[in-house]
């Protein structure tokens, strides 16, 4: 196992959406995306946007199942073209095969927080603590991935001051919200990691 497993790693299975569209090229590699869907045990569906290397797709481009089960990492985008997420939030497949089994949405993550956590409370009186991590990876660069902790977890995570590690065990959600610019409403979708288990290290 690569060491950029220890902090950051995602193990998913769930359905594929639709095939695979061309997303950009890097170091001359050729990389496409395409959306998996995983329900909850609530019945909920995230809808998480995959990229995958062209050497990983079949020869036709086309996806053999559209049940799959993936390996890799989560990865962030600071989105600058004005339209869309301002921060964009992938999963980069490292390991990709037919899946079977029930859905599965698994992330670890070990990073440094890097702007002071935020609690507040919903309507409903659950309490929340957003927190943003620095989740290092190769070539001295970091993703930058949003964090929630819910309840007594909230509230220690509320503590922790910019620079701490973290360690957390979670799931990556999909969460679909309006917002307004000069007066249009344009419908969007956030991503963040719902902590299960989070702690200093």
């Amino acid at each position: 196992m690569e060491d950029v497993y220890v902090t950051n790693r995602a193990e998913l299975c769930g359905r594929a959406l639709a095939h695979p569209e061309y997303s950009h090229e890097s170091r001359g590699i050729r990389f496409f995306t395409f959306p998996l869907e995983i329900h909850r045990l609530s019945g909920t569906a995230d809808t998480l946007n995959i990229v995958v290397r062209q050497s990983m797709l079949p020869e036709d481009g086309m996806l053999q199942t559209n049940r799959l089960r993936i390996g890799g990492e989560l990865r962030s985008f600071n989105n600058k073209s004005g339209s869309g997420n301002r921060l964009v939030l992938t999963i980069l497949a490292r390991e990709i095969e037919p899946g079977d089994g029930e859905d599965e949405n698994r992330i670890f993550l070990l990073g440094t927080v890097c702007k002071a956590p935020t609690l507040r409370v919903t309507p409903m009186g659950r309490e929340i603590c957003d927190v943003i991590l620095a989740v290092g990876r190769r070539y001295h660069r970091s993703d930058y991935i949003p964090v929630i902790a819910w309840g007594q977890q909230a509230r220690q995570t509320a503590l922790a001051p910019v620079g701490t590690q973290l360690s957390v065990q979670g799931r990556l959600q999909s969460r679909p919200y309006t917002k307004v610019i000069d007066g249009h409403s344009y419908q969007r979708t956030a991503y963040e990691v719902s902590a299960a288990d989070i702690f200093p290290v």
